[in-house]
């Protein structure tokens, strides 16, 4: 005689159906809804003529991209947000951006704890996930430095850059324009209230060393910043990880790239670095060598830079910026294993080795599965642009590199994303949703629970490769 179930018990399947939807969904699932919600209302407030200037109008679409470039910390603009938005509507632009940068989840666990509500072990791993955290334990405390610590880079930011904006400009507007510019840089988000971005400053000692600093420090990834802080107050207690020694040495060896190969590419071309002095065009270098990392902001047009310097920038920009941080790109520490990888396979070594640590088999295998889904969208966003084509004037090299920057959420253009069609931009969305989320964090997001099989089938070794 089977035993009868208690009176109040729940029925099968009834205790689930109340669980309320956001608590069912895992981190990657969540960080992708919190991205889509904030560029839906980004949006509709943008479209709003509350947010635009007298006179100027916005199709729902336009402004869609706009919230889109803005939370993504993108940077591609298919209008000029100078001239199209009014105050509010660039403070809202402003908004999107440092959300995007910190993201929801993040925020999110802030004003929990602000409000001495207590966060539990669900949301523990969905902040830990959006901040790539190991610790569930110091989550909380976590979310509470990386907020203290970008509000301090960003006040320092737009402090340092008074010295720029305020002989330009006066105290009330250029202070404005300090303020802007330093959360856009920070943020990687390379958005400017001037209609040619800030190529009028392309001579300016405190724009090329401030923004580019805002944008290191940005793209630098918040585990790595708090790491280097705590290594620099007590070099004994506190050692540089694994992670933030390799983060901080492809920085630093993409930094010297990008640099001295702008410089050496465009040093004679008469339209970009040809007319400067040596000093300035070695600033010039730098600035352009820096902001591939995915800011977007530029002292010179890329639309007249010669192929090879396009070519290479196209390079830096997929790598993009450090694991954890404001940027995009496939990352530099995957970058880094991927190459390590076929490097090792090449000289015939088991292991792959790091500052005398094994990278572990399932890092290199999350890295190249990284790297292909990276490749394989960016390719298939680039012929939905060729196929979707409609202007002449729109060149091949074009519609790549803008595909390219939309994917790293960089914002660099070669002037041809106001050139393009609705269809096309659809796919710029498309495509900067995707790749500040992460390919392989939506394709989790949509993945079934892991259900491990009970049999293992044997290795096969007869499968000729290369």
């Amino acid at each position: 005689m089977s035993a009868s179930p208690p009176p109040h018990a729940p029925e099968p399947g009834r205790a689930s159906r109340r669980t309320p939807l956001l608590a069912r969904l895992n981190p990657p699932q969540l960080i992708a809804l919190s991205f889509a919600v904030a560029i839906l209302i980004g949006g509709l407030i943008l479209w709003s003529p509350l947010s635009l200037e007298p006179g100027r109008h916005l199709t729902f679409l336009q402004a869609l991209f706009m919230a889109t470039s803005a939370v993504c910390v993108t940077g591609l603009a298919v209008v000029d947000p100078g001239s199209t938005f009014s105050t509010f509507g660039e403070l809202v632009l402003l908004a999107l951006i440092q959300v995007g940068g910190l993201g929801l989840i993040t925020l999110g666990t802030l004003f929990a704890v602000a409000l001495r509500r207590r966060v539990g072990v669900a949301d523990r791993i969905r902040t830990a996930q959006q901040v790539s955290a190991v610790d569930l334990g110091s989550v909380t405390v976590l979310v509470k430095r990386i907020v203290l610590s970008t509000v301090l880079i960003e006040v320092l930011g737009a402090l340092l850059l008074l010295a720029a904006f305020v002989p330009r400009e006066g105290w009330a507007r250029g202070a404005y324009l300090a303020v802007f510019h330093s959360v856009s840089a920070f943020n990687n988000a390379g958005f400017s209230l001037y209609s040619t971005g800030l190529t009028g400053f392309v001579t300016d000692p405190v724009v090329n060393v401030v923004i580019p600093l805002l944008v290191i420090l940005g793209g630098m990834g918040f585990l790595v910043q708090l790491n280097v802080l705590g290594y620099l107050r007590a070099p004994r207690r506190e050692r540089l990880s694994v992670n933030s020694r390799l983060s901080l040495t492809m920085m630093a060896a993409l930094l010297l790239l990008g640099t001295l190969g702008f410089a050496a590419l465009e040093w004679n071309n008469p339209q970009t670095l040809g007319p400067l002095g040596t000093g300035q065009k070695l600033l010039a270098a730098w600035f352009q060598g820096v902001t591939p990392r995915t800011a977007g902001f530029n002292t010179l047009d890329y639309g007249v830079a010669l192929f090879p310097t396009l070519f290479m920038t196209i390079l830096l920009m997929f790598v993009g910026a450090n694991p954890g941080s404001t940027g995009g790109g496939i990352k530099t520490n995957t970058f880094y294993v991927m190459m390590a990888s076929a490097w090792s396979m090449v000289r015939g070594r088991r292991d792959v080795t790091l500052f005398r640590r094994r990278i572990d088999p399932d890092t290199i295998l999350r890295a190249m599965t990284v790297g292909l889904l990276s490749i394989g969208l960016v390719n298939v966003g680039f012929m939905a642009l060729l196929l979707l084509n409609t202007n002449r004037d729109v060149l091949f090299v074009q519609l790549f590199f803008e595909a390219v920057s939309a994917f790293a959420t960089v914002g660099l253009s070669m002037n041809a994303t106001p050139l393009l069609n609705g269809g096309q931009e659809v796919v710029l969305i498309a495509l900067m949703f995707l790749g500040r989320i992460g390919p392989l964090t939506f394709a989790v997001a949509f993945n079934r629970p892991d259900q491990r099989a009970l049999i293992r089938y044997p290795a096969d070794k007869d499968i000729l490769i290369g």
